[in-house]
Protein backbone atom coordinates (compact mmCIF):
# COMPACT_ATOMS: atom_id res chain seq x y z
CA UNK A 1 0.00 0.00 0.00
CA UNK A 2 1.66 3.60 -0.63
CA UNK A 3 2.01 6.30 2.28
CA UNK A 4 -1.41 7.72 2.25
CA UNK A 5 -3.69 10.54 3.15
CA UNK A 6 -6.79 8.67 4.61
CA UNK A 7 -10.21 11.19 4.81
CA UNK A 8 -12.16 9.74 7.68
CA UNK A 9 -15.77 10.58 6.01
CA UNK A 10 -17.36 10.97 9.61
CA UNK A 11 -20.83 12.03 8.29
CA UNK A 12 -23.94 10.47 9.32
CA UNK A 13 -25.53 9.57 5.73
CA UNK A 14 -24.80 9.45 2.09
CA UNK A 15 -26.19 13.10 1.36
CA UNK A 16 -23.41 14.92 3.43
CA UNK A 17 -20.64 12.55 2.21
CA UNK A 18 -21.08 13.42 -0.90
CA UNK A 19 -22.12 16.91 -0.93
CA UNK A 20 -18.65 17.20 1.11
CA UNK A 21 -16.65 15.49 -2.04
CA UNK A 22 -18.38 17.38 -4.44
CA UNK A 23 -15.44 19.77 -3.07
CA UNK A 24 -12.92 17.73 -4.61
CA UNK A 25 -13.61 17.87 -8.40
CA UNK A 26 -13.65 14.40 -8.95
CA UNK A 27 -10.09 14.17 -7.52
CA UNK A 28 -9.62 10.07 -6.53
CA UNK A 29 -9.43 10.16 -2.63
CA UNK A 30 -8.65 7.35 0.19
CA UNK A 31 -11.39 7.65 2.66
CA UNK A 32 -12.31 5.65 5.32
CA UNK A 33 -15.85 4.71 6.17
CA UNK A 34 -16.86 3.84 10.07
CA UNK A 35 -19.03 2.81 12.03
CA UNK A 36 -21.63 5.61 11.91
CA UNK A 37 -21.93 5.81 8.14
CA UNK A 38 -21.81 2.24 7.45
CA UNK A 39 -23.96 1.18 10.20
CA UNK A 40 -26.85 4.09 8.76
CA UNK A 41 -26.16 3.35 4.87
CA UNK A 42 -24.46 -0.03 4.69
CA UNK A 43 -23.17 -1.58 1.71
CA UNK A 44 -24.49 0.46 -0.47
CA UNK A 45 -22.30 3.21 0.58
CA UNK A 46 -19.24 1.56 -0.43
CA UNK A 47 -20.99 0.74 -3.75
CA UNK A 48 -21.38 4.52 -4.58
CA UNK A 49 -17.84 5.52 -3.40
CA UNK A 50 -15.89 2.75 -5.29
CA UNK A 51 -18.27 3.76 -8.13
CA UNK A 52 -15.99 7.17 -8.08
CA UNK A 53 -13.14 5.61 -8.25
CA UNK A 54 -12.16 6.40 -4.62
CA UNK A 55 -10.04 3.58 -2.49
CA UNK A 56 -11.66 2.40 0.87
CA UNK A 57 -10.68 1.82 4.69
CA UNK A 58 -13.48 0.10 5.97
CA UNK A 59 -13.10 1.09 9.62
CA UNK A 60 -15.72 -1.31 11.48
CA UNK A 61 -12.73 -2.98 14.04
CA UNK A 62 -14.21 -6.38 14.30
CA UNK A 63 -13.99 -7.94 18.11
CA UNK A 64 -15.79 -10.93 18.47
CA UNK A 65 -15.20 -15.08 18.48
CA UNK A 66 -13.34 -16.35 15.69
CA UNK A 67 -15.56 -17.98 13.61
CA UNK A 68 -17.62 -14.76 13.55
CA UNK A 69 -15.15 -12.89 13.07
CA UNK A 70 -14.44 -15.31 10.31
CA UNK A 71 -18.11 -14.78 8.56
CA UNK A 72 -18.18 -11.42 9.09
CA UNK A 73 -14.88 -11.11 7.23
CA UNK A 74 -16.01 -13.20 4.45
CA UNK A 75 -19.15 -11.12 3.50
CA UNK A 76 -16.62 -7.56 3.90
CA UNK A 77 -14.29 -9.16 1.82
CA UNK A 78 -16.82 -8.85 -1.50
CA UNK A 79 -17.51 -5.35 -1.41
CA UNK A 80 -14.03 -4.72 -2.68
CA UNK A 81 -12.86 -2.53 -0.04
CA UNK A 82 -8.83 -1.81 -0.06
CA UNK A 83 -8.20 -1.97 3.74
CA UNK A 84 -10.33 -3.44 6.69
CA UNK A 85 -9.39 -3.95 10.26
CA UNK A 86 -9.99 -5.68 13.44
CA UNK A 87 -9.29 -5.11 17.49
CA UNK A 88 -5.85 -7.17 18.06
CA UNK A 89 -7.30 -7.89 21.48
CA UNK A 90 -9.22 -10.51 20.05
CA UNK A 91 -6.09 -12.23 19.63
CA UNK A 92 -4.27 -13.92 17.26
CA UNK A 93 -7.05 -17.22 16.56
CA UNK A 94 -9.40 -13.93 15.68
CA UNK A 95 -7.07 -12.44 13.50
CA UNK A 96 -5.97 -15.61 11.98
CA UNK A 97 -9.90 -16.48 11.53
CA UNK A 98 -10.18 -12.86 9.85
CA UNK A 99 -7.54 -13.03 7.25
CA UNK A 100 -8.95 -16.45 6.46
CA UNK A 101 -12.37 -15.05 5.82
CA UNK A 102 -10.76 -12.46 3.40
CA UNK A 103 -9.14 -14.86 1.85
CA UNK A 104 -12.45 -17.15 1.32
CA UNK A 105 -14.45 -13.99 0.44
CA UNK A 106 -12.29 -12.23 -2.14
CA UNK A 107 -13.73 -12.39 -5.72
CA UNK A 108 -11.52 -14.30 -8.40
CA UNK A 109 -8.94 -11.98 -10.09
CA UNK A 110 -9.45 -9.40 -7.16
CA UNK A 111 -6.49 -8.74 -4.49
CA UNK A 112 -7.94 -9.46 -1.03
CA UNK A 113 -8.23 -6.12 1.54
CA UNK A 114 -4.92 -5.36 3.92
CA UNK A 115 -6.31 -6.17 6.89
CA UNK A 116 -4.84 -4.98 10.10
CA UNK A 117 -5.32 -4.58 13.48
CA UNK A 118 -6.24 -1.97 16.55
CA UNK A 119 -3.69 -1.90 18.88
CA UNK A 120 -4.76 0.69 21.75
CA UNK A 121 -6.65 4.07 20.47
CA UNK A 122 -4.96 6.97 20.16
CA UNK A 123 -7.84 8.36 22.57
CA UNK A 124 -7.25 5.92 25.30
CA UNK A 125 -3.96 7.48 27.90
CA UNK A 126 -1.57 5.08 29.26
CA UNK A 127 -3.65 5.96 32.45
CA UNK A 128 -6.78 4.93 31.09
CA UNK A 129 -5.40 1.95 30.14
CA UNK A 130 -3.97 0.76 32.99
CA UNK A 131 -6.55 1.88 35.61
CA UNK A 132 -9.76 0.81 33.17
CA UNK A 133 -7.96 -2.29 31.10
CA UNK A 134 -5.69 -3.41 33.78
CA UNK A 135 -2.94 -3.68 31.63
CA UNK A 136 0.21 -2.61 33.86
CA UNK A 137 2.79 -2.14 31.40
CA UNK A 138 3.68 1.22 29.35
CA UNK A 139 1.47 2.12 26.76
CA UNK A 140 4.15 1.64 24.34
CA UNK A 141 4.84 -1.74 25.12
CA UNK A 142 1.51 -2.42 25.25
CA UNK A 143 0.72 -1.19 21.25
CA UNK A 144 3.99 -3.24 20.57
CA UNK A 145 3.06 -6.61 22.28
CA UNK A 146 -0.11 -6.17 20.09
CA UNK A 147 1.64 -5.35 17.02
CA UNK A 148 4.01 -8.43 17.29
CA UNK A 149 0.99 -10.47 17.39
CA UNK A 150 -0.83 -9.18 14.77
CA UNK A 151 2.50 -10.24 13.13
CA UNK A 152 2.60 -13.51 14.47
CA UNK A 153 -1.09 -13.52 12.65
CA UNK A 154 -0.17 -12.73 9.32
CA UNK A 155 -2.04 -9.49 9.17
CA UNK A 156 -0.54 -6.34 7.24
CA UNK A 157 -0.33 -4.13 9.82
CA UNK A 158 -1.54 -2.22 12.35
CA UNK A 159 -3.77 1.31 13.72
CA UNK A 160 -1.17 2.82 16.21
CA UNK A 161 -0.21 6.35 17.09
CA UNK A 162 2.66 8.05 15.51
CA UNK A 163 4.94 7.78 18.46
CA UNK A 164 4.79 4.08 18.36
CA UNK A 165 5.34 3.85 14.38
CA UNK A 166 9.32 3.76 14.45
CA UNK A 167 9.83 1.44 16.45
CA UNK A 168 7.25 -1.15 14.94
CA UNK A 169 9.12 -0.88 11.57
CA UNK A 170 12.01 -1.22 13.52
CA UNK A 171 10.80 -4.70 15.03
CA UNK A 172 8.35 -5.68 12.17
CA UNK A 173 9.42 -4.43 9.33
CA UNK A 174 9.31 -1.34 6.70
CA UNK A 175 6.96 -3.35 5.00
CA UNK A 176 4.65 -3.88 8.09
CA UNK A 177 1.93 -0.88 7.66
CA UNK A 178 1.41 1.76 10.40
CA UNK A 179 -1.74 3.64 10.12
CA UNK A 180 -2.32 6.53 12.84
CA UNK A 181 -5.30 8.56 13.57
CA UNK A 182 -5.33 11.32 15.35
CA UNK A 183 -3.52 13.90 12.73
CA UNK A 184 -3.62 17.41 13.65
CA UNK A 185 -2.65 20.40 12.39
CA UNK A 186 -0.74 22.59 15.12
CA UNK A 187 -3.67 25.18 15.02
CA UNK A 188 -6.19 22.54 14.91
CA UNK A 189 -8.21 21.85 18.14
CA UNK A 190 -6.87 18.61 19.66
CA UNK A 191 -10.67 17.04 20.91
CA UNK A 192 -11.43 13.64 21.98
CA UNK A 193 -7.95 12.42 21.21
CA UNK A 194 -5.07 12.02 23.51
CA UNK A 195 -1.68 10.89 21.20
CA UNK A 196 -1.92 13.38 18.23
CA UNK A 197 0.80 14.22 16.04
CA UNK A 198 1.06 16.48 12.90
CA UNK A 199 1.51 15.32 9.47
CA UNK A 200 5.18 16.26 9.54
CA UNK A 201 5.71 14.14 12.49
CA UNK A 202 4.14 11.62 11.22
CA UNK A 203 6.30 11.60 8.47
CA UNK A 204 9.09 11.41 10.34
CA UNK A 205 8.53 8.39 12.19
CA UNK A 206 7.77 6.47 8.68
CA UNK A 207 4.14 6.43 9.15
CA UNK A 208 2.29 4.55 6.12
CA UNK A 209 -1.05 6.08 6.04
CA UNK A 210 -2.26 9.09 8.51
CA UNK A 211 -6.02 9.12 9.04
CA UNK A 212 -7.42 12.54 8.86
CA UNK A 213 -11.20 13.56 9.87
CA UNK A 214 -12.41 16.93 11.60
CA UNK A 215 -9.69 18.74 10.68
CA UNK A 216 -10.66 18.43 7.11
CA UNK A 217 -14.32 17.17 7.43
CA UNK A 218 -14.91 20.59 9.52
CA UNK A 219 -13.01 22.99 8.06
CA UNK A 220 -14.52 26.17 6.41
CA UNK A 221 -13.11 25.26 3.01
CA UNK A 222 -11.84 21.59 3.33
CA UNK A 223 -10.01 21.30 -0.17
CA UNK A 224 -7.72 24.01 1.25
CA UNK A 225 -7.26 22.39 4.21
CA UNK A 226 -6.72 18.90 2.45
CA UNK A 227 -4.08 20.19 0.00
CA UNK A 228 -2.60 21.50 3.01
CA UNK A 229 -2.10 18.58 5.32
CA UNK A 230 -0.83 16.68 2.12
CA UNK A 231 1.89 18.59 1.45
CA UNK A 232 3.35 18.71 4.81
CA UNK A 233 2.83 14.87 4.67
CA UNK A 234 4.28 14.90 1.45
CA UNK A 235 7.16 17.18 2.73
CA UNK A 236 6.24 19.41 -0.18
CA UNK A 237 7.05 23.09 0.79
CA UNK A 238 5.34 26.09 -1.03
Amino acid sequence: MEKSLIIALDFAGKQEVFQFLKQFNGEKLFVKVGMELFYQEGPSIIYDLKEKGHDIFLDLKLHDIPNTVKGAMKGLARLGCDLVNVHAAGGKEMMEAALEGLEAGTLAGQKRPFCIAVTQLTSTSEEQMQEEQLIHVPLEESVLHYAALAKTAGLDGVVCSPFESKQIHHLMGESFLTVTPGIRLKTDHVQDQKRVATPEFAKSEGVSAIVVGRSITKSENSLEKYIEIKRSWEGVHQ
